[in-house]
């Protein structure tokens, strides 16, 4: 989810379209990815054993574990599952390609495909990418901040999940989100229930259940989950605090199933931008 992996996998066609043509649109030009996201071993997702374990067998526990010991328990049935009324909500606001950042194991670009929906879900997390292609879905091993295919073209983009944390940079992953979504595209976020909410951290994932580096036994030593990666956390203030600094546009904010989520506009490109 956070970190650029160790090899590339050929891109495909951007969906919905065939090979790019001389006279198609170019890409708008990407941001490097920030300090604190080049810092993370390039494995840090795949070492992460939980979090391999947990897709496997489709349930937790897992949580991000802040360094002062805080648990944020992550959903893995409902991301393993079909999709929810809440993703329901986002499916019905998807238009054009859909890019799926942070995909996961693929339940929402699955959904979106057997809705004949051309849609594309990038992850860094390997298993998680084999999951979603086993579901029917077509996903990408590869970082938000690394080349992706459609760049500038992508109808809309979604960021559910908290995947907004991804990069432990808000304001970093929108002008990301930005590039890769045509002008007046539409953002998707899912926020924090929490309105106070903003917050940067670096976690590491981990199922809860053993001990300490460093014990006897069988997880003596260097422990895989324990590789620890920027993320963020915002309420919806906050989100839409970085979207304005942005020039986003807001265009709806909806609550479904107990969860919150936002629908953003993308910026038009400046006249500077526009001649690239």
């Amino acid at each position: 989810m956070t970190s650029p992996p160790p090899r590339r996998t050929p891109d495909p066609a951007p969906p919905g379209r065939a090979a790019a043509r001389s006279d198609a649109p170019q890409s708008l030009p990407h941001p490097a990815a920030p300090p604190a996201l080049r810092d993370v071993p390039d494995d840090a997702w795949d070492r992460a054993d939980p979090y391999a374990r947990a897709l496997r067998s489709g349930a937790g526990p897992l949580f991000l574990r802040r360094r002062d010991g805080w648990l944020l328990p992550l959903d893995v049935e409902r991301w393993c599952g079909v999709p929810d009324g809440g993703d329901v909500t986002v499916l019905r606001r998807c238009t054009g390609p859909v890019l799926d950042i942070g995909c996961g194991p693929g339940r929402l670009v699955a959904a979106l495909a057997a809705l004949g929906r051309p849609a594309l879900g990038v992850d860094v997390s390997s298993e998680a990418v084999a999951h979603a292609r086993s579901r029917g879905a077509a996903a990408l091993r590869r970082s938000v901040f690394e080349p992706l295919p459609g760049e500038g073209r992508w109808g809309t983009a979604l960021l559910v999940d908290g995947n907004v944390g991804i990069g432990g940079d808000p304001a970093a992953l929108l002008a990301r989100a930005a590039a890769l979504l045509r002008p007046r595209g539409r953002l998707v976020v899912e926020v924090a229930a929490d309105d106070d909410v903003d917050e940067r951290v670096h976690v590491h994932v981990t199922d809860g259940t053993h001990g300490t580096p460093g014990t006897h036994g069988p997880f003596a030593g260097p422990r895989p989950d324990r590789t620890p990666f920027p993320w963020a956390r915002v309420g919806l203030p906050a989100l839409l605090r970085y979207a304005a600094a942005g020039r986003w546009g807001e265009e709806d904010r909806w609550t479904a199933g107990g969860r919150r989520f936002a629908a953003l506009r993308a910026p038009e490109p400046t006249p500077r931008t526009a001649r690239r």
